[in-house]
């Protein structure tokens, strides 16, 4: 009868314990969220509540299955199971923490700074920073669950001995990884390019989406996601019009006959960018930049707040002039010749009339 009970009070007041240090636990840190409503990190602290509970209980049956009985034919497995869980859960919370006080400073920061370019290059240097303590977490977890299996603690003198050999090995066959590896951390914390910047990348404007240690993602305007390795930012040139302000200046051109009324279109595009709400205000302008022997170029300037109103004033302007010179001057737009011009008449020269001399 002792062998049954026993393994079955240990589990049971595992359980038990487990779920009661978890609720008094989450009522702690709720009261801590209440009280200090400026703080998030009380919140999120509160999602490590399930890998808490894991590591309470992992380690309770850890520390108890010898003298429970339960499975004494496989000790040793359980134990190494138990250990190997452990050490997994450990993990696990260790990055939830890591993640919440991250989170937190994040959220903190980002409700007392109001510059956008500051709060998005705070957002990717934690970003990047929260995932290099992941990965660093999740390979210190991987080798110690690794070192708990006899044979590799046992190949560990033979693996230290070949560790100059490897690591030239892994250094070359790693090379575009590694160098992905410190460009990432080199867009972090250099401020080249951040999260929410919009840039143009091979003739594609989009906007940073997700910054990793090896890749960037950019969103296009039409939503499609463009994935390229982050040394690509690092070795190549690309246009960032988030850098220096989100204000943004933008130009449409025109190529139009030379008959057209530049002043009216002058007068024309003032009321346009008037009318249009994403218009900031500051300049705009009309200009001849160009000529040809059958067609003029003239630019409209637009100003704007961010790139998104840009794209909206430059569309507005253009859409609204075509559309004017359709309807109140059509000779203004560029005309293609399918015919040859008529040849002009041949000039006729009338015959003098001859002056008589009379002798007097």
């Amino acid at each position: 009868m002792e062998n049954v009970l026993r393994p079955l009070i240990v589990l049971g007041g595992t359980v038990v314990l487990t779920l009661v240090v978890g609720w008094l636990v989450d009522r702690l840190l709720q009261r801590a969220d209440a009280r200090h409503p400026e703080s998030p990190l009380w919140g999120h602290l509160r999602r490590c509540r399930l890998p808490l509970q894991l590591v309470l209980a992992t380690a309770l049956l850890a520390a108890s299955h010898d003298k429970s009985g339960l499975l004494e034919d496989h000790r040793d497995g359980v134990g190494h199971t138990l250990a190997l869980i452990l050490i997994a859960s450990s993990a696990w919370l260790v990055v939830r923490i890591a993640t919440a006080i991250v989170d937190s400073s994040y959220a903190r920061y980002a409700a007392t700074h109001r510059d956008p370019a500051r709060v998005r290059r705070v957002r990717t240097q934690v970003t990047l920073i929260q995932r290099v303590v992941t990965a660093v977490v999740g390979v210190v977890a991987a080798a110690a669950m690794l070192l708990t299996f006899p044979a590799m603690r046992t190949a560990g003198a033979s693996l230290l001995a070949s560790a100059g050999v490897l690591g030239i090995v892994a250094g070359i066959a790693a090379q575009s990884t590694l160098g992905n590896l410190f460009a990432g951390l080199q867009i972090a914390f250099g401020d080249m390019v951040r999260i929410g910047d919009t840039v143009v990348v091979d003739g594609d404007w989009g906007t940073i989406d997700e910054i990793t240690l090896t890749f960037l993602t950019v969103r296009t305007w039409d939503d499609r996601r463009i994935t390229m390795p982050v040394s690509y930012f690092t070795s190549k040139p690309f246009e960032n019009w988030s850098r220096g302000g989100a204000q943004m200046t933008g130009t449409v051109f025109f190529h139009l006959d030379h008959r057209a009324p530049l002043p009216e279109m002058r007068e024309k595009l003032h009321d346009i960018v008037r009318e249009c709400p994403a218009w900031d205000g500051r300049d705009w302008g009309l200009a001849v930049t160009d000529t040809t022997p059958s067609t003029m170029q003239v630019r409209a300037l637009v100003t704007a707040k961010d790139a998104d109103d840009i794209w909206t004033v430059r569309v507005t302007v253009r859409e609204q002039l075509i559309r004017w010179l359709t309807e109140h001057h059509p000779y203004a737009l560029p005309h293609i010749a399918t015919t040859s011009a008529p040849l002009p008449p041949p000039v006729t020269h009338m015959a003098e009339p001859e002056l008589k001399t009379g002798r007097g």
